[in-house]
C-alpha cells in the first residue's frame, strides 16, 4: 500500500509519527549537507541529530537551501518511499552510517528547478534520482552535485520513478549475475509479493522466463494470486502446496527451475533447493534488499542430483554478501516498473 503525504500537515519540530511503513532497499551514499535557518525558506525537511526510535528521533525542520555552484543542481524533491534501510540508519544499526545531523531517506525522485553553469546531462524541468543511495531525499528541495544524480523520463508514473533505484535494479542483478538464463527457463522465488519480488516476475516475463512465485497463504490468496498473475507470474504457490508430493506434476509442462532467489530462510529456502534442477544455483539474496532479516538458517542436505555440498547460511552472513558491482550497470526494459505493494512514500507536500 502507498501512504502518501503521511505527513501533510506536519509543524516544524514535529516528530515522525507512527505512519510510518517499511520496504525493501539497500546501500549508502554519504549524505548532502544542509545547514539550519533561524528564517523560514519554505525548505523542510525530515532531520534526526541522533540515532534511535525513528518515531522519537526525526523531527520536521526548516533549512537553508544551499547556493546553486557551477556543477550543481537544484531539485524539488516530488515523493520518497521509506525502506528498511531508511529506518536502519535512523536506528543506528546500519552497516555504513552518515554524519549527523542528516536528512533522512536513500531514494525518491525529484524535478530539476534550475541547474548550475557546468551543467549539462539535465535541465529544468527533468526528473532525476538519486545515483546512490544515502542522498537524504525526505525533504522538499535541495541542492546537489551533479555526480549524486541520475535523469529519468518524466513521462513514467511518479511511484515508479521514486522506487526505480533500488527494487528493480536488484531483481535484475540477480535475474542475470547467477546464471546465464535464456527465454523459456525456470526461476523459482519466495516472498514473491515483496517489493524485489514483484520485479522479478516483471522483469522475469520482459526476459521470457517462466516464475514459480511462493507466497505465505492468507485468506484473500487468490486476489493476491490474480495480481501476481496479472503482473507476468505464471504459476503462484503457497509455502504449503510447494511441499506436497503434487509439486511434482507442475514440471511435466515446464523445467525444473535453474536460478532460485530465497529472501526468507529455513525451511522455505529448503524447499526451493529441493525443486531446483542439478547444477543450479540458490542465490542467498541479500536479505536487506528484500528487507526481510528473518535470522533463520538454511540448512543445505547433499542430493544425488545436485552439484551442492552442504552448508548453512545465516540471513546475517547472507546481508554481508552485496551484488557484486555498483547500481549504475542496471539496464531498463521499455515496460515501465509498476510497484504495485511497494513502499510508503512520502509525497513532497509537507
Amino acid at each position: 500500500m502507498w501512504g502518501c503525504g503521511a505527513l501533510l500537515g506536519a509543524r516544524t519540530g514535529s516528530r515522525l509519527g507512527r505512519e510510518v511503513l517499511v520496504a525493501p532497499g539497500r546501500g549508502w551514499y554519504a549524505a548532502a549537507p544542509y545547514s539550519a535557518s533561524a528564517e523560514p525558506t519554505g525548505v523542510r525537511a525530515l532531520v534526526y541529530e541522533h540515532h534511535g526510535d525513528p518515531a522519537k528521533v526525526v523531527e520536521l525542520k526548516k533549512l537553508e537551501l544551499t547556493a546553486v555552484g557551477g556543477s550543481d543542481i537544484h531539485v524539488k524533491m516530488l515523493a520518497a518511499p521509506i525502506n528498511p534501510s531508511d529506518i536502519n540508519m535512523i536506528q543506528g544499526n546500519y552497516g555504513l552510517l552518515p554524519k549527523l545531523p542528516a536528512v533522512g531517506g536513500n531514494e525518491g525522485v525529484g524535478q530539476v528547478v534550475a541547474v548550475g553553469s557546468n551543467v549539462t546531462g539535465v535541465k529544468p524541468g527533468d526528473w532525476v534520482i538519486p545515483a546512490n543511495p544515502g542522498l537524504g531525499t525526505w525533504r522538499t528541495e535541495a541542492v546537489f552535485s551533479e555526480e549524486t544524480l541520475i535523469g529519468v523520463p518524466s513521462d513514467i508514473p511518479l511511484q515508479s520513478a521514486a522506487t526505480l533505484g533500488v527494487n528493480p535494479c536488484t531483481a535484475y542483478r540477480m535475474l542475470t549475475d547467477f546464471e546465464q538464463l535464456r527465454p523459456g527457463d525456470c526461476v523459482i522465488q519466495n516472498a514473491s509479493n515483496s517489493g524485489v519480488g514483484q520485479a522479478v516476475i516483471q522483469i522475469a516475463a520482459a526476459l521470457g522466463l517462466r516464475t514459480i512465485n511462493v507466497v505465505r497463504d492468507r485468506p484473500d490468496i487468490q486476489k493476491l494470486t490474480d495480481r501476481l498473475k496479472s503482473l507476468g507470474a505464471e504459476h503462484v504457490l503457497t509455502e504449503e502446496q510447494l511441499r506436497k508430493h503434487e509439486m511434482k506434476h507442475l514440471f511435466k509442462d515446464m523445467p525444473q527451475p535453474r536460478l532460485a532467489l530465497n529472501c526468507v530462510g529455513g525451511k522455505s529456502s529448503t524447499e526451493l533447493l529441493r525443486h531446483l534442477a542439478a547444477s543450479s544455483f540458490l542465490r542467498m539474496s541479500n536479505f536487506e534488499a528484500f528487507g526481510c532479516p528473518s535470522g533463520r538458517r538454511t540448512i543445505v542436505q547433499p542430493s544425488s542430483r545436485s552439484s551442492f555440498s552442504p552448508c548453512a547460511v545465516s540471513s546475517a552472513e547472507a546481508s554481508s554478501r552485496p551484488l557484486p558491482a555498483p547500481r549504475s550497470h542496471c539496464r531498463t526494459t521499455s515496460a515501465p516498473w509498476k510497484p504495485q505493494c511497494g513502499p510508503s512514500c512520502l509525497q513532497s507536500r509537507f
